[in-house]
């Protein structure tokens, strides 16, 4: 047992130590130096093949401006929102350090300085590394800066160090970015929502960064920055900072200039800088924000490909000089969108994205969510589902197993029937909450199939995009399962782009994901099966050392026999369907075509074993506010009747992928793998099995029970179909020839209720009005 002299001298040794190490800390470190700081570092952009494809950052206006061009209700708003007690203290919030060392030590986040002192300090220090031993050097500097600077200069110094959003680093750069006015003109309403921006400019600018978190939407930021504007107001009055007569001449929040872009970031760049960036920001695990990344000193390597990028940007310009002329056809051809993502099918790399026109006049990237739904290109994953889960029991309870489900084969035979009405899984009709009845209608009211019933197997019901079997097939598997299907595929499961699956037409697409998200998702087909999540940037460097790697992660989403009989039906459409204007010599082809309800998008999703793309085209007034803001139908559209995946989409998607595969060797698709059995869909009647005659017994025999032929199955084996009907039922190609087989259209159109007085009904996606319960556009 050690003596008490032993125990109170470590102690006292111990204590000395701790002492002597704080007191040599302090010794060595610096004061900021806030010019220095003030020096703008660029973030550096490269190719997928290492060339530099744009460094940015070193146009931020950092400007130092002297504590006389600062509003006195500028210091005031961020020591009311920030440290009440900033004139009094000493710099340090010992208690907020407590919780920050806390948290590092057990392993969590670590949390930022809590005085305005330390949150100079950390403005000051451009490496953003979250570790212990730099916050135990931010605290020796705090205490260092609090003991030898007047809290003016302090003051001055947070202010033009701070970053508000936009570029803006520093007080001057931020009222010339949001007001267009030099700092020492800013009133208290625009000094106090200045205030707000430092909590997190991505979620107080009124702008919004749905690149950075699709939760920061515009109106989503506005109501933050307006609640915290007039909290900062409340708080300043309190405080006796701002007389009650001066805050009551600021009812209303304040005009906030819209964003600028920086000219370098021109055309597709800037598109691909804010993917890229987004990206990053939400996927590494060092904790570096959008805040830190625009400080500087990073360097961005990218999976996109400065020839494809081209590629796609050419493509899409030559098709629409050649066709949409906003001054011949002022009603038709103003406000058309053009979208378009490629990715590779064997890793998920970004390798080229169309944004749409000029990244420093359209805001909106047009290869992310828009809200532009994707109608028949959905059918894919309906195939899909039907192929993995199979068609339900109509005599069991809804939710059933594999085992109690008939696997589903691509020769399976449904109605496609114009105006079909479409049917539970189990026969009943099915009827929406106001007890109305669902007729599906096909593109033009084409009935399609052969007698008696209109029957046609859903290898040809793809090729010519008949809306009514896919919708039936959908609900015999369960909507639920083709959701899910689109999620295995790559779909994300969000209120954003998933439509709800609630109604029978959400197997026609009245989801909006975006052409990234769909490129990727076919992809998992063109890759036999396995998935990977589409991604843009493959390594960030800052100060020499690595901060974020890429990696591959790859999940089986389908089956090998699953992955090939969808591509095998997919390939039908462009051989000879809706697809035939993607067909590129030599190669092997898989797609889909898609137009909604209202004609109000079009798409193209194709691809080959090497690469997928999706090519998408919409019209939509980015200028309209409020009610105005929706998608507009495009009949009339580059001069023709109604736009279908067929027309300008297709030929956008096989010009650029000819050029984007032009030194890359052919490959096949694999061959399909046998899968499932030929089931029959409601309205569809199946063959009734020959019956096996047995010789009659002699009186000395008994009546033997009934063997296995004479009593039928539900659904025939593919053989007895082939034996018991002619040959389209069986052939590779599907049923009749009915319809155009060349560049046939395709349509999403909204279901026909059996009271047509009701043609509104819920929007589907940001387009907004029209088609029953939201139809695909509706």
């Amino acid at each position: 047992m050690p003596s008490w002299r032993l125990v109170t001298g470590l102690f006292v040794g111990f204590g000395a130590g701790v002492l002597a190490a704080g007191t040599i800390a302090y010794a060595m470190v610096g004061i900021p130096d806030a010019t220095k700081t003030s020096q703008a570092q660029n973030n550096v952009y490269y190719w997928s093949d290492g060339s530099q494809m744009v460094a940015t950052g070193g146009e931020i206006n950092r400007q130092i401006v002297p504590l006389s061009q600062i509003p006195r209700a500028m210091q005031n708003a961020v020591v009311s929102a920030e440290n009440k007690s900033f004139y009094k203290d000493k710099g340090i919030d010992p208690m907020g350090i407590g919780r920050a060392v806390f948290n590092m030590a057990k392993g969590g986040e670590t949390q930022g300085g809590s005085t305005i002192t330390q949150q100079y300090v950390k403005n000051s220090r451009l490496g953003q590394e979250q570790t212990l031993s730099r916050k135990f050097k931010e605290l020796f500097i705090s205490i260092k800066v609090g003991a030898k600077m007047n809290k003016n200069d302090i003051m001055s110094d947070y202010l033009n160090t701070s970053y508000y959003g936009r570029g803006a680093y520093g007080i001057q750069a931020a009222a010339r970015t949001y007001f267009g006015v030099d700092s020492e003109k800013l009133n208290p309403s625009q000094c106090a929502f200045l205030a707000t921006l430092l909590k997190g400019a991505s979620y107080f600018d009124p702008a919004g960064a749905v690149g950075i978190d699709p939760a920061a939407t515009p109106k989503a930021n506005l109501q933050r920055a307006t609640d915290r504007w007039r909290w900062i107001l409340g708080e300043m009055v309190k405080d006796g900072r701002l007389s009650a007569a001066e805050r009551a001449k600021y009812k209303t929040f304040p005009k906030v200039d819209p964003p600028k872009k920086d000219a370098q970031l021109g055309g597709q760049t800037g598109y691909l800088v804010d993917l890229a960036k987004s990206y990053f920001v939400n996927n590494n695990k060092q904790g570096i924000t959008s805040d830190d990344l625009a400080k500087g000193g990073y360097q961005i390597h990218t999976t996109f490909d400065k020839k494809k990028v081209k590629a796609l940007e050419s493509s899409v310009e030559k098709v629409r000089k050649a066709n949409i002329d906003p001054a011949k056809r002022p009603k038709t051809d103003t406000h058309v969108q053009f979208g378009g993502a490629s990715v590779d099918a064997q890793t998920g790399a970004i390798a080229a994205i169309y944004g749409g026109e000029d990244a420093t006049k359209h805001y909106t990237n047009n290869a992310d969510y828009t809200g532009a739904q994707v109608g028949s290109t959905f059918k894919a994953f309906v195939l899909a589902a039907a192929l993995e889960y199979g068609k339900r029991n109509p005599s069991l309870d809804a939710d059933q197993p594999e085992s109690d489900r008939t696997p589903v084969s691509p020769k399976s035979l449904y109605s496609g029937q114009d105006n079909l009405k479409i049917r539970n899984y189990d026969g009943t009709v099915w009827k929406n909450k106001e007890g109305k009845e669902w007729l599906q209608p096909n593109d033009e009211h084409q009935s399609l199939g052969g007698a008696p019933d209109y029957r046609i197997d859903l290898r040809e019901a793809m090729r010519e995009s008949v809306n009514s079997a896919y919708v039936q097939l959908g609900m015999d598997v369960g909507t639920d399962k083709v959701r899910q299907a689109a999620i295995d595929a790559g779909l994300r499961d969000d209120k954003q782009s998933m439509a709800s699956s609630d109604y029978p037409s959400f197997s026609i697409g009245t989801s909006s994901p975006s052409a990234i998200r769909m490129a990727g998702a076919y992809g998992t087909f063109a890759n036999n099966g396995r998935q990977n999540e589409p991604f843009s940037v493959t390594k960030v460097t800052s100060e020499g050392r690595t901060v974020y790697q890429h990696e591959h992660v790859e999940k089986s989403a389908f089956s090998s026999a699953i992955a090939s009989n969808v591509t095998n039906v997919l390939k039908t459409v462009v051989d000879k369907g809706t697809g035939t204007a993607a067909r590129i010599p030599g190669r092997q082809i898989a797609g889909k075509t898609g137009t909604t309800d209202g004609n109000k998008s079009a798409w193209f999703i194709g691809y080959t074993p090497q690469l997928s793309t999706a090519i998408d085209m919409y019209r939509f007034n980015d200028d309209a506010k409020g009610q105005n803001r929706q998608f507009e139908e495009m009949y009339g559209t580059g001069g023709e009747d109604q736009i279908h995946g067929a027309s300008f989409p297709a030929k956008i998607w096989h010009n650029y992928m000819a050029q984007a595969l032009k030194n890359t060797p052919a490959k096949d698709f694999p061959a399909p793998e046998p899968i499932g059995k030929v089931v029959y869909g409601s309205g569809v009647a199946s063959p009734k099995p020959t019956p096996t005659h047995s010789p009659s017994p002699t009186p000395s025999q008994s009546s033997p029970s009934p063997s296995p032929s004479e009593t039928p199955s539900p659904t025939p084996s593919p053989t007895e179909s082939c034996n018991k009907w002619t040959d389209w039922t069986c052939g590779n190609d599907g049923g009749t020839d009915a319809g155009t087989a060349d560049g046939g259209t395709d349509g999403g159109a909204s279901p026909t209720p059996s009271d047509t007085s009701d043609t509104g009904g819920d929007p589907g996606g940001a387009g907004g009005g029209g088609g029953f319960i939201g139809g695909p556009g509706g």
